[in-house]
This record gives C-alpha cells, sequence and structure tokens, in this order.
C-alpha cells in the first residue's frame, strides 16, 4: 500500500456510524485511519460495517492502545489537534501530505494531554455559540477535504 495521503486518528471512538461513514471518507481520499483503544464498539458491529459500506475491505485500518504509539511511528508527520476550543480555524492550518489529524470522541473531545502538546496545532470550525459541537464524521469529512484542496486535490484526479 502507497503512503498515505493523510492520517486520520479516532481517539476513543463511541459511535459505530460515525466510524464507519470516516472510514469510507479516507477510502475516498486515501487516508489512513487510526483508532486508538478502547473503542466503543466491535469492528464487526452491524452499524460500523454498514455505514462503511463496501468500501471498508480498501479502508486501511489500523488500531492501537496509545496516542504515543502512533506519535512514535510516525515521528515526521505534523499533528492537528481538533478542538472546538482553539483560536486557530481550519482554513488557516497549512496542511501537508502525510499530517495526522486528531480527533476526540464524541462525547469528551480530546484529553487536554494532548490538546496541550503542541496548543499551536489545535484547529476548529467555527461555531456559532448555540451550537456545542458538530457531528465527528462530519467534522472529519469538512477537514480532511480542507487539506485535500490545499493539495490541489486528489493524485491522479
Amino acid at each position: 500500500m502507497s503512503e498515505p495521503l493523510l492520517n486520520v486518528v479516532l481517539y476513543h471512538p463511541e459511535i459505530p456510524q460515525n466510524s464507519g461513514n470516516i472510514g469510507r471518507t479516507c477510502v475516498a481520499v486515501g487516508a489512513k485511519l487510526w483508532m486508538i483503544r478502547p473503542l466503543g464498539f466491535s469492528l464487526e458491529e452491524k452499524y460500523l460495517l454498514r455505514a462503511g459500506l463496501d468500501y471498508w475491505q480498501f479502508l486501511d485500518l489500523e488500531v492501537v492502545d496509545s496516542w504515543s504509539e502512533i506519535r512514535d511511528r510516525l515521528p515526521d508527520a505534523n499533528a492537528w489537534y481538533l478542538t472546538r476550543f482553539a483560536e486557530r480555524l481550519v482554513w488557516d492550518a497549512p496542511f501537508r501530505r502525510g499530517d495526522i489529524l486528531i480527533f476526540g470522541c464524541e462525547s469528551q473531545g480530546l484529553p487536554e494531554s494532548i490538546k496541550n502538546e503542541q496548543p499551536e496545532h489545535n484547529i476548529r470550525l467555527p461555531t456559532r455559540p448555540e451550537v456545542r459541537s458538530l457531528n465527528l464524521a462530519s467534522t472529519v469529512n469538512t477537514v480532511v477535504y480542507e487539506a485535500v484542496r490545499q493539495f490541489g486535490g486528489l493524485p491522479g484526479l
């Protein structure tokens, strides 16, 4: 398998449908999906597989035990931390091929210990104050395609 365009990391994902849709987005752009245990579902979960449709077989997926395991395996990759508390907007992040986009679990987001690693790399999507959060799969899709836009599109397309 060739080097992934991006590395999408889900920290303790809880909802199988979100992860299935995110897997489909990863297949669409050639990104690798990393999931950090514990997962709130089984990888055999019917809702996960239904949301991923018949694309799941093409997904570059790896499940690991910790965020540090990913950082150790991708030491030169630039990491971006998605959090609604960031000041920097997604549009202002200079994405590069091979970057890591890390997203927190649906109910609690990313832990402070991860967000504090590189606060200047914390980014968010703009929302009105009435909205506490966006759907995880929608957020991943938006951020991934912003990175693809910055790259000038998908290779070969």
